[in-house]
């Protein structure tokens, strides 16, 4: 596990709502236990991550592990720079329990509730 140190300490306070990139590891394996609510972390650089992950915005306790690299499949893009953006959507699906979003500009969209309209 990662050293908490390497969150800052203000990515830690609640004011802070929007999902964002707090940290990056160079490996899966240095990712911090606890992370920051709306915290990703990516592993690998900044500039061409291998994964991105985060707890699951349904706050019931899962992780999310996406990857990231285009030479394997399927991947998803990450836009950092401010906001998170994720693309496309996540779908994680395990015994009776479906959570089904988007990350758009650092807000989670449902997608029930995109596709209501």
């Amino acid at each position: 596990m990662a050293n908490l140190t390497q969150i800052p300490w203000w990515e830690w306070l609640s004011f802070f709502r929007g999902w964002r990139i707090v940290a990056s590891v160079e490996a899966a394996d240095e990712i911090p236990e606890r992370l920051p609510r709306n915290g990703a972390v990516v592993v690998g650089p900044r500039a061409r991550p291998k994964w991105i992950a985060f707890d699951c915005p349904c706050r019931v306790g899962h992780r999310i592990m996406l990857n990231t690299d285009k030479a394997r499949s399927p991947y998803w893009s990450v836009t950092g720079q401010g906001p998170l953006t994720i693309s496309p959507s996540i779908d994680y699906y395990e015994d009776k329990r479906r959570c089904h979003y988007f990350v758009r500009k650092g807000r989670i969209v449902w997608a029930h509730e995109r596709y209501r309209r």
